[in-house]
């Protein structure tokens, strides 16, 4: 039987979903996965040293998490063209010495946003973060034809830099820096900061920025309804959590990890059951 051993690196990542995602979809297939949870917190080493550990002990491949996806970088052997658009890595595949960077949030969160809020207007969008989830949530919006994107970041040399990147990518007038109150005129709102999670808790926006026809986005999935969200839907507007963008950018991971594809709507069905009601609502 093939067997792979891969880790997950990044601060608090005590609760994540992605070993019970990715082992019971390798049972699924047939192949032995181990996969070990790899906290910068308690092992208190720099990324650079777990992953030249990871690659020395014999790993396959690590997911990088918060907040690790953009310092992982100059550790690295090659990255894939997506990981060097986005500047930001949340896929390390070790293939014959080498550690191959990849980024499968951008696709992941793409497919979450189609498929759970199908019908929703996206010329005027406002995304919260410009880190390693922000770059990635970013060029995915825009792929999706975003007409207007205004990014805020606490550190604004970072929000800046990264509306440099998508203006280059994209084109000069479909991505700029800007406030909160941006969220009053938007069609839809995108939160991809570590803000509402457990180790986190609040919300990033005064519930007062938000009205009944702007549509809210998270990527926090521990826990599925953050403070965000609860507010969002007290106040009329429709929402979507974390969970479908952890669980898609999983599936990516793992067929990077193995060569084998696995089944996304299986993994979803699974991340349902490991959270029960709150899952399933969108």
């Amino acid at each position: 039987m093939t067997s792979y051993l891969i880790g997950l690196v990044g601060s608090g990542i005590g609760p994540s979903a992605s070993p019970a995602l990715h082992e019971r979809e390798a049972d699924e297939l047939g192949l032995r996965y181990v996969y070990r949870l790899l906290d910068l917190d308690v092992l208190r080493r720099p990324v650079a040293d777990v992953v030249a550990a990871a690659r020395a002990t014999g790993f396959d491949g690590l997911n990088v998490t918060h907040p690790a996806k953009q310092a992982v970088l100059p550790h690295l052997d090659e990255l894939s063209p997506e990981a060097a658009a986005l500047g930001a890595v949340n896929t390390v595949v070790f293939d014959g010495g080498r550690a191959i960077g990849h980024n499968t949030d951008a696709t992941g969160f793409a497919c979450s946003l189609t498929r759970g809020l199908p019908d929703v207007r996206m010329d005027d969008v406002v995304l919260l973060g410009a880190g390693g989830a922000g770059a990635a949530v970013a060029h995915a919006l825009l792929s999706l034809g975003t007409g207007r994107l205004t990014i805020h970041d606490v550190d604004g040399e970072r929000s800046a830099k990264l509306v440099d990147a998508l203006r280059r990518r994209f084109g000069a007038g479909r991505a700029q820096t800007g406030d909160l109150e941006a969220v009053q005129r938007a069609d839809g709102l995108v939160h991809a900061t570590p803000t509402g999670m457990a180790a986190h808790p609040g919300s990033p926006v005064p519930m007062e920025l938000l009205r009944p026809e702007l549509w809210v986005a998270d990527i926090v999935y521990r826990p599925l309804e953050t403070a965000l969200l609860a507010g969002a839907r007290a106040r009329g507007c429709r929402v979507l959590h974390g969970g479908g963008m952890v669980v898609l950018q999983a599936a990516e991971s793992f067929r990077l990890f193995t060569g084998v594809e696995p089944d996304p709507a299986r993994m979803l069905r699974h991340f349902d059951t490991l959270e029960g009601k709150a899952a399933r609502a969108a």
